[in-house]
């Protein structure tokens, strides 16, 4: 059997499917095809289904519940991990509506956050999430929404932290902050699907077990950065939650699902978080 299946090539997913697709574990002659893309990207092709199981943003998985189960494993979820909105340091801005504001995606959760926080602020430019540190900088927009490892270094590059995204859902819910999860296509049969699940949970097993191994395979794919950055990267998005949701996981989902039909940011999805 082979499934073709979407990440990220940043370090906290190559460190947790990199036992999964190397083969480190026995994946009980299953094959993958591994589809490597930045998040929005994989958002948009799980819209179009063309993936068996992906990485999802948690915002984007709201409206393809019908489509694609959650997994227990593989999620990036947890606390002080959310997406930071950066300015250049020498550019004063008095009104968040007023300005131009780079986002890594529509359908990333980064993005929800951002509407959540600033419902006016419509003027937005959606950049891959790798490239919104240089708009800043050159002036293309007034502002950014950082999210992965641009977090470690925009103050070095002489950019200022606006708002911490990731606190302000902490003081709105008291939750951890869903960012991404895995899910499955639901037309595969329910026990593959579990054990699929088995399989993700086993590879994030061995990768916290053996850091060491995967190091390769997240530097191969990795943005220019230092050792230090990569592991800094995938002690905040990889933690007991990517293991498994379990039910304060599941829970801190569900609140954000309830939140998005709370606000009318989404409209006409279930509220149904349907993890398998």
């Amino acid at each position: 059997m082979n499934f073709s299946l979407g990440f990220s090539p940043c370090p906290n997913d190559c460190f947790i499917f990199d036992a999964l697709v190397h083969k480190k574990i026995d994946t009980q002659g299953i094959d993958f095809t591994v589809v490597m893309e930045d998040v929005e990207a994989l958002n948009n092709r799980a819209f179009k289904q063309e993936l068996d199981i992906t990485k999802l943003s948690y915002h984007a998985f709201i409206y393809l519940t019908h489509h694609y189960a959650l997994l227990n494993s593989g999620s990036a979820l947890g606390f002080n991990c959310g997406p930071l909105l950066v300015k250049d340091s020498k550019l004063k801005i008095q009104d968040i509506n007023a300005v131009s504001i780079a986002i890594p995606g529509k359908y990333t959760t980064a993005n929800f956050l951002l509407s959540l926080a600033f419902p006016n602020a419509k003027n937005k430019k959606e950049l891959l999430f790798s490239d919104i540190e240089g708009a800043v900088l050159s002036h293309q927009v007034d502002a950014g929404l950082l999210i992965h490892e641009n977090r470690f270094t925009y103050e070095q590059k002489g950019l200022e932290k606006i708002i911490d995204l990731g606190e302000f859902w902490d003081s709105l819910i008291h939750a951890p902050i869903p960012l991404g999860g895995i899910v499955v296509k639901r037309s595969l049969d329910v026990n593959l699907q579990k054990t699929i699940d088995n399989l993700i949970k086993q590879s994030v097993e061995f990768a916290f077990a053996n850091p060491e191994s995967c190091m390769g395979f997240v530097k191969q794919h990795a943005q220019e950065m230092s050792e230090e950055v990569m592991k800094k990267h995938i002690a905040l998005y990889v933690n007991d939650f990517s293991v498994d949701l379990g039910n304060v996981g599941k829970n801190a989902i569900q609140l954000l699902i309830d939140k998005a039909i709370e606000t009318k940011l989404i409209e006409g999805v279930a509220p149904q978080i349907f993890v398998s």
